[in-house]
């Protein structure tokens, strides 16, 4: 389970107070109209490693240690280790509209004896914020726990597990993202990031949302995998014992099998013989953040299907309708949502952040999404009403319509909505 924790403030109070009913008669009523896509502002741009500041970095299609130009020490659970690093500074990238929020994403080859910290800055009417770390990532647990970093609170913002949220009258307008390689001192371990991105957005605060029009994916299903988290409850305490704590990792885990990407067996000889599903495991341990004490960081999960070669990023998407472009493509997406039992007929449950992977549409344009809520890998294909998924996907006391969009790079993206900022 993932608490969108930007939103919690709102979700608690929208738990007590919307109702279901007229949310849902909303979204009918509404179903012939086009909705705002403007309503949401979002977009996604990747970074380019040409320009920028580089310090014992080598750029081009992607950035790589080079030379060491210092040492830092570091200390974690693991203890106090010295690393030598590089690092790249890229330069200030304007959004083109006012943001409140943003995550960063990467996906990078960081071999035993590295690892990586992604950090960023905005600049708003009164100038620059501070360097916020978003990250510090490493496939294994034995070099440094992967974790996000607490506390980091000031008169500009603060940083909500993954996100950078502004604070009140501080909505930036551009960013710069800043990455440091760390290696074993005097190590040829070359650790490469391969892509990086931020996604940027302000969402407006909006307790129901209207179905939006669609059409071209209707009739298409994705034949992914099904893996259910609930057979897992209880497995592995260390990394937040499956059940209902899994929901990311095994919607990951879904969508690389969709690919064919899988731990080998070798990978996964550390699991207990008798786990029904050990790639789930695997995928909970090495998307686990420390700091959080869970496998729900975004950016950690696509940075692990990375691990497979794939490109994967985080973004929001505006409507189902541009959720249809990349059904439509073959590209499954993973969905944060959260809502009360009887907000999402067909789920049974309530929750207050959960992932999900739509795998495509019914003839009549209701979701099929491959639920990991479910007592067993047989259940987990669901069908949802469009309208209602819609709505507490969407909605601001939800996500505000985060996804994990994962892909092999011989899968192109699909043109993104014509007219609007690029958010893939």
């Amino acid at each position: 389970m993932r608490v969108p924790s930007v939103f919690l403030p709102v979700l608690l109070s929208a738990v007590l107070t919307a109702s279901p009913l007229a949310a849902t008669a909303a979204a009918a009523e509404a179903v012939t109209k086009p909705p705002s896509s403007a309503a949401v502002d979002v977009v996604y741009q990747r970074a380019h490693f040409g320009p920028g500041t580089r310090e014992g970095v080598k750029a081009g299609g992607a950035l790589s240690f080079a030379a060491p130009v210092g040492t830092v020490s570091y200390t974690d659970a693991l203890g106090t280790k010295t690393w030598e690093y590089a690092r790249w500074t890229g330069p200030e990238q304007r959004i083109g509209f006012a943001a409140t929020e943003l995550v960063a994403s990467w996906n990078a080859d960081v071999p035993a004896g590295s690892w990586l910290q992604v950090e960023m800055r905005g600049r708003h009417a009164a100038g620059l914020t501070k360097w916020y770390v978003l990250g510090r990532w490493a496939y294994g647990d034995e070099d440094i726990r992967r974790t996000s970093v607490p506390g980091q609170r000031d008169a500009d913002g603060t940083v909500a597990v993954d996100t950078f949220v502004a604070a009140a009258g501080k909505a930036i307008t551009s960013y710069q993202l800043r990455v440091t390689l760390y290696r074993t001192p005097g190590s040829p371990v070359r650790p490469v990031v391969r892509a990086l991105g931020a996604m940027a957005s302000a969402v407006p605060d909006r307790a129901t949302v209207p179905v939006s029009p669609g059409g071209i994916a209707w009739g298409v299903e994705l034949p992914v995998p099904r893996r259910s988290q609930n057979v897992h409850e209880g497995h592995y305490p260390e990394w937040d014992g499956g059940g209902e704590a899994w929901c990311s990792p095994t919607s990951t885990t879904m969508v690389l099998g969709y690919w064919g990407k899988w731990p080998s067996r070798q990978d996964t000889s550390w699991v207990d013989p008798s786990d029904p599903d050990p790639e789930v495991d695997y995928a909970a341990r090495h998307t686990y953040d420390y700091a959080y004490q869970g496998a729900g960081n975004w950016p950690f999960n696509t940075a692990y299907a990375g691990r497979y070669g794939l490109e994967g990023f985080v973004t929001r998407l505006r409507s189902l309708t541009e959720m249809e472009r990349l059904i439509r493509a073959g590209i499954p997406v993973v969905t944060s949502q959260s809502f009360k039992a009887e907000e999402l007929p067909g789920a049974g449950y309530g929750t207050n952040g959960h992932l999900m992977v739509v795998i495509g549409f019914t003839a009549d344009g209701d979701v099929i999404a491959n639920d990991p809520a479910s007592p067993g890998n047989e259940a987990v294909r669901r069908v949802y009403p469009r309208a209602n998924f819609e709505n507490v996907w969407l909605r601001s006391t939800g996500s505000g319509g985060i996804v994990y969009v994962i892909h092999p790079k011989n899968r192109p993206l699909p043109p993104t909505t014509p007219g609007l900022p690029a958010n893939w």
